[in-house]
């Protein structure tokens, strides 16, 4: 008995548990849906507003869910539709100081549903004293600079033109001591 084209593919679905009798006796096919939802590294970063390049990157350092498919003779790579929302949580994490080493097991605890509230807790603190520690390094660099621009406006105003290096000091620590 030979069967046709047709009749041997849903053998194979059949066989390999694809293609299943319901209660009615009607073949249904499953396992097999459409993975339309998975993006192209262009439509990724477009929609995530962001460069190939910078995708590459992620993916390479293990940020993204990816997979690669093979089309002819080339090989497609194809990203979750969650890495639009990685992404977004990624550019997040690095505006406010981490780096992507010390995200990548935050973010992919967050997206397996397993925080670690401690560890979470100890690495959130870190950041939060370097981010003091930088912003009063600003505002240092702040005031210096105020300092030095209303000297010069001083010195533009009395048209004095030079001062010594003795005096420049003095007049800043003048200003310094005021802030």
């Amino acid at each position: 008995m030979t069967l046709d084209v047709r009749n041997q593919f849903l053998l194979v679905l059949f066989r390999y548990k694809y293609l299943k009798l319901d209660k009615n006796y009607i073949f249904k096919v499953y396992g097999m849906e459409s993975d339309t939802s998975f993006l192209l590294i262009g439509a990724l970063a477009t929609q995530a507003n962001t460069t190939k390049d910078t995708i590459r990157h992620y993916d390479e350092m293990g940020l993204l869910k990816s997979r690669k498919r093979q089309a002819g003779s080339r090989l497609y790579t194809e990203f979750h539709p969650e890495c639009i929302e990685r992404i977004k949580m990624i550019k997040g994490a690095q505006a406010i100081g981490f780096t992507l080493n010390e995200f990548k097991r935050h973010l992919n605890d967050h997206f397996n549903g397993t925080l670690n509230i401690d560890k979470d807790l100890i690495t959130i603190s870190k950041k939060l004293t370097e981010a003091k520690r930088q912003k009063t390094e600003i505002i240092n660099t702040i005031n210096q600079l105020s300092a030095c621009y209303t000297i010069l406006e001083e010195i533009k105003s009395e048209n004095i033109g030079f001062i010594s290096n003795s005096e420049w000091g003095k007049r800043i620590a003048a200003h310094l001591s005021l802030t």
